[in-house]
């Protein structure tokens, strides 16, 4: 079975000691590709070498974190959007709002998501959106920014089956993690109402590690409990939500390639 983390920071610091080693378990567990996240400017380069270390496996996005949106936020900006005209990247992300850590530059994050959304646009790029505690202001500047060609996934989908059904009628996939394997994580009442069409699989490595890892460094190597979770609810197998998801991840990225 082979599967594909749509979302994991596996150039993160945690990863440092043992990078290499965690790479060998992800192929040996039939993890495809990685597509990463990008946080600040200051995670480019950290993000680019694992690309490199890893060709075809560990697959780059540009955006900037809404938890990285602070006064300097123009400025990053001005140096992701260089980078996208200079070379390919898979989506536009992590990019969106979170009302969660702090709300003091909420404003900016608004106005940085916009921005980037424009980026998508412009690039014809697929979006990831990160939006803790802000599920409905997101959808809102989404459907508000929308010109029928935006596509992306809503990362680390936590939401309720209403929240979904708009997330999917706007032609969007819902990111499903290690949240879907805990016991009050509440997916258990969204996901047996939804079809494999509009999931994909992601770990948010090192965060958020699934059940029976909870409370330790995640890794896409995990990604497997996360397809038999979602399997369980669906009440299909494990193979068949590693084909359909796998497929959603390739046509939303549309099998990315990039000569290093």
């Amino acid at each position: 079975m082979k599967l594909i983390d749509t979302h994991a920071h596996i150039y993160s610091t945690k990863f440092d000691s043992d990078r290499d080693e965690v790479v060998e378990a992800i192929k040996a567990a039939g993890i495809e590709r990685v597509y990463m996240p990008n946080v600040d400017v200051s995670t480019i380069e950290r993000m680019l070498d694992c690309e490199k270390r890893y060709p075809g496996l560990c697959i780059p996005m540009m955006g900037l974190h809404p938890c990285d949106v602070k006064e300097d936020y123009e400025e990053q900006l001005d140096k992701m959007k260089q980078w996208l005209e200079r070379r390919p990247f898979a989506a536009v992300g992590e990019i969106g709002l979170d009302l969660y850590w702090d709300k003091s530059f909420f404003k900016q994050q608004k106005l940085a998501l916009k921005t980037q959304i424009d980026w998508a646009k412009e690039f014809d790029l697929p979006i990831v959106l990160h939006c803790r505690e802000s599920i409905d202001e997101t959808i809102e500047i989404v459907r508000e920014n929308h010109n029928g060609k935006l596509r992306g996934i809503f990362h680390c989908f936590t939401g309720d089956l209403k929240q979904a059904m708009q997330i999917i009628e706007m032609g969007f996939l819902l990111g499903i993690g290690g949240v879907s394997t805990y016991k009050n994580g509440g997916l258990d009442k969204v996901i047996p109402h939804l079809g494999l069409e509009h999931l994909v699989l992601e770990t948010d490595a090192p965060y958020l590690a699934p059940v029976p890892y909870r409370g330790k460094r995640n890794s896409p190597e995990f990604l497997p409990h996360i397809a038999q979770r979602i399997g369980d609810l669906l009440e299909t197998s494990v193979e068949r939500v590693g084909e359909k998801t796998t497929k959603n991840a390739l046509g939303l990225f549309k099998e990315f390639t990039y000569e290093l």
